[in-house]
């Protein structure tokens, strides 16, 4: 299957994959300035501390985005987890329209996700709410990539839809999904 906003869901598989790196940076930062701080003692001296507060924050708030982020691209890379242990035993024509009954239910689950979320950002912003630990981080940063991840896979969601659909009335009888979970 071709997914003509596939630039767009890269993009979000970049930004997914960048926010992880951040993660092992600070985390690798954090060890080494433990690290030092060990060695600074160890020898006689006092410790440095070279301690990176709210980290576990920050890295929070990094693989929600990254979990987010990286829907739409998984997505569109075959990469979630698909159970096909029915649908696959089943003829092109029902099989076809038995994905599309699926691609339809992930679709307005992941919908109504975005439009709760939507609200959700609405509300932060306009009580302009903070993170509770050692750093006051405005909550609508990691939720607006929780939107923007909702909304990425909501798209993919949709022009599988619309692709599955199209070949399920027009041509039922050569839908087949491959190993990838893919059209």
């Amino acid at each position: 299957m071709t997914y003509r906003l596939r630039p767009l869901y890269n993009l979000g598989g970049y930004l997914a994959a960048l926010s992880l790196c951040l993660i092992c940076a600070l985390i690798t930062a954090q060890i080494l300035g433990r690290i030092i701080d060990r060695i600074a003692t160890g020898i006689g001296g006092d410790r440095i501390g070279l301690a990176i507060p709210g980290l576990s924050e920050i890295s929070g708030f990094l693989l929600v985005g990254a979990s987010f982020l990286g829907l739409a691209y998984t997505f569109v890379n075959g990469g979630h987890i698909r159970v096909t242990l029915l649908v696959g035993r089943l003829p092109a024509t029902p099989r076809a329209f038995v994905e599309v009954f699926c691609l339809s239910i992930a679709l307005v689950l992941c919908l109504y996700l975005g439009w709760y979320l939507y609200w959700l950002l609405d509300d932060t912003i306009a009580f302009n709410e903070t993170s509770y630990g050692l750093l006051s981080i405005p909550l609508w940063i990691p939720q607006t990539a929780m939107l923007t991840g909702i909304v990425l896979f909501c798209l993919a969601l949709a022009e599988a839809w619309f692709a599955t659909l199209i070949t399920a009335v027009t041509r039922p009888s050569t839908f087949t999904i491959d190993d990838s979970g893919q059209e």
